[in-house]
């Protein structure tokens, strides 16, 4: 299936390795070039030059903190015009006791996984509004649809998000702009494993039973390819997508069994 998505062009953020790399990696695959950013600078130009000579697409890579006012600037600078955009926060999620959590802590999280995607998403949506096209991803996780004990910082500042562009996506729909929220679970990324090395320490268990644990839980019985996720966000992102908006969309492996 062609995408529709030769000659558009993409920022991704958080995209020298993970989901955020499977994302761009995807979208050059069909033709968009890319705005690459990630806060590593040698990570992010190895990804770039890989995806270049993969896809043969252009990649202007910018390494600069996403979760800061100036690395958003810098972004948007040097992207120019946007026709794709994917929020990626690229923060990894710690687990903290309700009580211990702070003031700075929730301020914290909110400017990662509210205010950081919010702010990007209003800098190209009216130029978007004006092209009459426009795809907008962000990046969450599963549990937002089912909250976990020692996340309540994370979960509040992802379902705010989710809460915003639920309203946003009503003024931005008649003109073929779309919001959608991606929300991965156990994707076999260097994140996941740091997490899980974390979970075995704090469970004074082995990070093997640990993997085993978490594949059983999981009906797939594995942990996921990125490749899957970046896949997923490449067919949100195209022209066949254009009636979809608005929605939080679990890839889990069957983990959740909520219906809606």
């Amino acid at each position: 299936m062609d995408l529709g998505l030769e000659g558009k062009h993409a920022v991704v953020s958080a995209a020298s390795q993970g989901l955020g790399l499977a994302a761009a990696r995807a979208l050059a695959a069909e033709g968009a070039s890319i705005t690459l950013n990630a806060r590593s600078a040698d990570k992010l130009n190895a990804a770039a030059a890989a995806i270049r000579s993969d896809f043969g697409v252009e990649v202007t890579p910018v390494a600069a903190d996403f979760n800061t006012a100036e690395g958003r600037r810098a972004i948007l600078d040097a992207a120019g015009q946007v026709d794709i955009l994917v929020n990626n926060p690229g923060v990894r999620q710690v687990p903290t006791p309700y009580a211990e959590i702070t003031s700075e802590d929730w301020r914290f999280w909110l400017e990662t996984h509210f205010l950081s995607s919010i702010e990007m998403i209003q800098a190209v949506a009216p130029a978007m509004q004006e092209r009459k096209f426009g795809r907008i991803v962000n990046m969450s996780v599963s549990f937002i649809k089912f909250p976990q004990v020692g996340f309540a910082h994370s979960h509040a500042a992802r379902l705010a998000l989710s809460g915003a562009v639920a309203a946003m996506v009503r003024e931005l729909m008649p003109h073929n702009v779309t919001i959608n929220t991606v929300c991965p679970g156990l994707f076999d990324t260097d994140a996941l494993h740091t997490n899980l090395h974390g979970h075995a320490k704090r469970g004074n268990t082995t990070y093997e039973a640990i993997v085993e644990d978490r594949k059983k839980t999981c009906p797939a019985g594995r942990f996921a390819d990125p490749k899957e996720c970046g896949d997923l966000i490449a067919y949100l992102c195209s022209a066949q997508a254009g009636f979809m908006s608005g929605q939080n969309i679990v890839n889990d492996g069957g983990v959740y069994q909520g219906l809606f």
